[in-house]
């Protein structure tokens, strides 16, 4: 009898240890995992005031250059185009569209000295560097949270926990090395 109570109480006191570890476990998964979420929204408030300053920045050089048409609405399409993006993935093409389409936008500004004179478009310009910075600072914050978590998701034995708990590993905002670069601008 006193076996099997031993027995008893070895074995319940595991199932208790265990159990505190699998809570211990998906709490630090959560926590990962809030971090990503929270990396990623801060990804997006850049990219919003990125958004943001494009039409500004158009309208400016419209008013310069008004038959440059052709070079305004491929602006239009490519921050549309960003603004609906999805996945890291998805953002990182469509962001690498829209800082083609603002290079040929500080292309056509170049050909319009009063517009490169304009305290506005200076303004703008710096601007957009800015948020341009920010939006890397905020993609390598997001990537060091992808990464701390996909490791911990990756390792045993928080791999197989997490496998069965459903945490699915995040995907990096790789940007092409367009987007990695501000938009040069040259007077």
């Amino acid at each position: 009898m006193e076996i099997i109570s031993l027995v008893l109480i070895v074995v319940i006191v595991a199932v208790v240890l265990v159990g505190f570890w699998l809570i211990m476990v998906f709490n630090g998964l959560i926590r990962l995992r809030n971090r990503v979420d929270e990396a990623w929204s801060d990804i997006e408030v850049q990219l919003k005031r990125r958004y943001d300053l494009i039409p500004n920045l158009v309208n400016t050089v419209k008013g310069y250059a008004k038959h440059e048409e052709g070079v305004f609405t491929k602006v239009t399409e490519a921050r549309s185009n960003a603004m609906q993006a999805g996945t890291p993935a998805e953002h990182a093409k469509a962001e690498n569209m829209l800082t083609g389409a603002l290079k040929s936008l500080f292309a056509v500004a170049e050909n319009y000295p009063d517009l490169k004179a304009s305290e506005n478009f200076l303004h703008l310009q710096k601007e957009l560097v800015d948020a341009e910075d920010k939006i890397q600072a905020a993609r390598r914050f997001y990537n060091g949270n992808v990464r701390d978590f996909n490791t911990k998701l990756q390792v045993f034995p928080t791999n197989t926990v997490g496998g069965m708990l459903g945490f699915k590993k995040y995907d990096f905002f790789d940007a092409p090395d367009a987007v990695n670069e501000a938009p040069e601008v040259k007077f």
